[in-house]
């Protein structure tokens, strides 16, 4: 078994940062790392773009590469920090290319 294994998600799921609906989907991944608790990554296109504002912070995965991050404007304010992608992911996870992943204490998938 590989470090990494990313399978469609079997549930569809809804995005939400408090009262802000920021979009639906049937086409997401789950992305198991290792120990770490899988992640959701969900299309952008099934996500309102609109509501994200790219952020000028990035960090280095040395399995997945750099991720690019967004910040989600809500009613209530901006959410800093709230969403990741890997916008140019290494070949091992090129399945996440144009997906989003969401901080669970910032936005809700259900």
């Amino acid at each position: 078994m590989s470090y990494i294994t990313i399978t469609p998600e079997k549930a569809a799921l809804s995005a939400r940062a408090g009262d802000t609906p920021l979009g639906t989907t049937q086409n997401a991944l789950r992305l198991q790392e290792g120990s770490y608790p899988p992640v959701l990554y969900v299309p952008r296109a099934d996500i309102d773009m609109g509501l994200l504002v790219k952020s000028s912070r990035t960090t280095t995965c040395p399995h997945k590469g750099v991720a690019t991050y967004y910040s989600v404007q809500t009613s209530a304010g901006l959410l800093e920090n709230a969403v990741w992608s890997y916008e140019d992911p290494f070949e091992q996870v090129a399945a996440v290319k144009g997906y989003l992943a969401f901080y669970p204490d910032k936005v809700s998938l259900t």
